[in-house]
């Protein structure tokens, strides 16, 4: 069980950070950098023909902003529950202290997850609206 739910703290954090690369590398690559505004790279999008559905970068950027903050809710809520979890696991310990301490590691890596989560939620929605 203790593995368990190192392994779903872990990999909690680990995926956030994913995520958060994964919007810097998207949002500082060189054709975005390079670029004075948002709009002139609709109009290189629209001038290469990308934009014939009658799609905008908007629809994409909004897309964009939608999964990421479905899938840093689903961080959170997992944080937050391996936090109620790391308290159950603490209350019954009945004083063994390797119960003891694995129930507060439990606790202080589901806070250091959802504090993850929220910092890469706020970094998330402030590129998305420099974006726009």
């Amino acid at each position: 069980m203790k593995r368990i739910i190192n392994l779903i703290a872990s990999s909690s954090l680990v995926f956030a950070m994913f995520v958060g690369l994964a919007v810097a590398a998207v949002t500082f690559s060189p054709d975005v950098a390079l670029a004075n505004n948002v709009g002139e790279v609709r109009d290189g999008v629209d001038a290469i023909g990308g934009n014939q559905a009658g799609n905008t970068g908007a629809d994409f950027s909004k897309l964009l902003e939608n999964v990421i903050n479905i899938l840093l809710f689903i961080i959170g809520a997992v944080a937050v529950i391996m936090i109620i979890v790391g308290g159950i696991r603490y209350t019954t310990s009945g004083g063994d202290q390797a119960s003891v301490t694995s129930a507060k590691n439990t606790i202080l890596y589901s806070i250091v997850g959802l504090v993850v989560a929220i910092m890469a939620y706020a970094i998330v929605n402030w590129v998305l609206n420099g974006l726009n």
